[in-house]
């Protein structure tokens, strides 16, 4: 293939539909548990979310609830991947070996986000969140007391989540879309100088936390006890008047290493041990909550 930039962007287009191709098919799970938010400048301020909407009845002049002059926002980042194509690929027609790559970047832009709520999951024991304490925490401010969404512990942490709301615990922030950006001019001085022509991935956006009532996080083992702790506990969540909040538990969060034991806590009909020698009963726990195994946990 003549080196020319008639050829270098008839071969984009080939690239860039490799690209969006593997994009498009790459499963991911962060839309699941974070709220995804446009973003149309550097920062998004999220103090709308700080108080949950709760109608009353009306009587009199309506009861205003301001919203509160607290900030909370999410500043977004850039985030980018970059590879070299060698000019003599290109010039001997070996350009396919590079499809596979092109289809990992694709895949690559896709899942990002899930990592980005996975280290929101890692850092929810020590990051604080809109109310100062952190996300995952035993004492957040609630009226004139407290209330916990911290299970203790400190093994490989899990998390139930109530994912049911038009707000999530997680927010991902999406200033722009992935895209495949090319440096292939045959007169750019990285061509000159090295034969070499440049492809990546960059979007701008962010992810942080949401409301911390729909989110429960622990340390301690996982098992059946503690899980329906974890359940009774985000059931009981009120705001400041002491209304409950109507929390709908309904995902359970785990690593690969709790992945077993959640599957025998969700998925199995029979649980062992009831009292009798060798019995089983009927595992009252199965379907309780849907299952969410994160690598990156």
């Amino acid at each position: 293939m003549i080196v020319n930039q008639e050829n270098l962007a008839s071969m984009y287009i080939a690239l860039n539909t490799i690209f969006n191709n593997a994009f498009k098919d790459t499963k991911s799970f962060y839309e699941r548990v974070a709220m995804v938010v446009p973003s149309n400048a550097r920062s998004n301020d999220y103090k709308f979310m700080l108080q949950f909407p709760m109608l009353q009845e009306w009587i009199g002049d309506r009861v205003i609830k301001s919203l509160s002059a607290q900030s909370f926002t999410i500043e977004n980042k850039n985030y980018e991947v970059t590879i070299e194509i060698d000019g003599n690929d290109i010039q001997d027609d070996n350009i396919g070996i590079y499809n596979p790559i092109i289809g990992e970047l694709g895949r690559a832009a896709a899942q990002h986000p899930d990592k980005l709520v996975a280290e929101l999951l890692n850092g929810a024991f020590s990051t604080v969140c809109f109310d100062g304490q952190n996300f995952i925490d035993t004492d957040h401010p609630v009226g004139s007391g407290t209330q916990t969404n911290h299970g203790g512990g400190t093994s490989d942490p899990w998390f139930v989540l109530d994912t049911t709301r038009n707000i999530k615990p997680f927010i991902f922030q999406r200033r722009t879309m992935p895209q495949l950006v090319r440096q292939d001019r045959p007169d750019h001085e990285n061509y000159f100088m090295r034969n070499k022509f440049r492809y990546g991935v960059d979007y701008r956006g962010a992810a942080g936390y949401g409301l911390w009532q729909l989110a429960y996080g622990s340390k301690d083992t996982l098992n059946s006890t503690n899980l329906r702790a974890a359940i009774i506990a985000m059931k009981n969540f009120t705001n400041d008047e002491g209304e409950p909040l109507g929390i709908t538990p309904n995902l359970l969060v785990v690593s690969p290493n709790n992945m077993f034991a959640a599957r025998d806590i969700l998925l199995s009909n029979f649980v062992l041990g009831d009292g009798t020698a060798g019995g089983a009963k009927s595992n009252t726990d199965m379907g309780i909550l849907d299952l969410l195994v994160v690598d990156w946990l």
